[in-house]
């Protein structure tokens, strides 16, 4: 009795995030490249590699006082208006000869829909009540590329599943972050794909649009998980959007154990070398105007033109053909001999 309630409880949780008016759209990849202006601005070969989506005014430095909705020609995201940048590390396999090869992606499926992805990852704003939007020159991070204790994350913020449907459309589990996610990043064969979700803060000290951190000037409300953040912490009483990312990582062709480590290493990790508990997302504001702060007053809802709020979107060959050569050049696809890890690149 005790599992049927915690599985309809799990089913009504997913109806509701269906039902739920949100903005939920796909990013195709806009460049792959060790970069990073949010903690590593103005420096080529940042520490570990990054996959970037939005606005193609991505840089180096990222100047806050620059507009990317004004300085971006394209958006690799499936609305015109949003040219904000979102990214996160990159996901490797790690072959039993020492050898990495980066997982590739897929769009994602679920109650609401599919969405089409050339790699990259899928963006969710989810309110809840009154919310303000980000302001001109918002940014902030979530999660920590250096932890390796996965007690210090929170849980129902950054999380992982096992995914053990051959297709992303058959939707597996609850509500992200629920039931078995778990921070570390899945090692089963059974893992056709790994869904990953990272959660933003949802309360703004509402002064500062950034903070030496870029965590301070944010926080998490009460509660957990993708319903729009609970209530707010005096330190932090304004109200934003939830930002979410959701990653389908495709790990179906490494099922093979044979494959897999010897030497008892995951299979899977991350590009700084860390597991689920340095998982991390950066988001740097570039909605155009008051766009966001319209959609999300007139509930906006998926990935739908939003004529109330001046949305318009693209097809997904619209938003693929987005893209930006690297500014820290390096050959970064097929099998590496090492992880790119202050060394240059070098193929296997």
């Amino acid at each position: 009795m005790q599992w049927a309630t915690l599985l309809a409880a799990a089913a009504a949780l997913a109806q509701n995030a269906a039902a739920q008016n949100m903005l939920r759209f796909a990013c195709s990849q806009l460049v792959v490249e060790r970069t990073d202006p949010l903690v590593n601005p103005g420096m080529k070969y940042t520490p570990h590699l990054h996959q970037i989506v939005g606005g193609d005014s991505f840089n180096v430095t990222m100047d806050p006082n620059n507009d990317p909705a004004q300085l971006s020609k394209c958006t690799s995201c499936t609305f015109n208006q949003d040219k904000s940048n979102y990214w996160t590390a990159v996901m490797f396999f790690k072959a039993k000869n020492g050898s990495y090869i980066r997982v590739p992606q897929i769009g994602n499926g679920g109650p609401q829909g599919k969405l089409v992805n050339d790699g990259g990852l899928d963006v969710y704003y989810i309110p809840s009540g009154k919310v303000t939007a980000f302001k001109k020159g918002f940014r902030m991070l979530a999660g920590s590329a250096s932890n390796t204790d996965a007690s210090k994350v929170k849980s129902g913020a950054i999380c992982h599943r096992c995914w053990t449907s051959a297709s992303e459309n058959t939707f597996v589990g609850g509500a992200p972050c629920s039931g078995s996610d778990t921070v570390a990043i899945p090692k089963s064969p059974t893992c056709k794909l790994i869904r990953q979700t990272i959660i933003f803060p949802t309360c703004w000290d509402g002064k500062n649009l950034d903070s030496p951190d870029h965590q301070s000037h944010v926080a998490y409300g009460q509660g957990a998980g993708a319903n729009g953040g609970g209530a707010c912490p005096s330190t932090h009483p304004t109200k934003l959007p939830q930002v979410m990312y959701e990653l389908m990582w495709d790990v179906s062709k490494f099922a093979d154990q044979s494959m897999w480590p010897t030497d008892g290493s995951d299979p899977f990790i991350y590009s700084m070398n860390l597991g689920g508990s340095a998982a991390h997302g950066d988001y740097v504001f570039g909605w155009e105007g008051d766009s966001l702060q319209k959609a999300m007053d007139n509930n906006c809802n998926l990935n739908t033109a939003c004529p109330k709020a001046g949305l318009t979107v693209q097809t997904s060959a619209q938003y693929g053909a987005c893209k930006k050569k690297q500014q820290a050049p390096e050959d970064v696809d097929g099998w590496l001999k090492a992880m790119p890890l202050g060394e240059m690149a070098v193929k296997a």
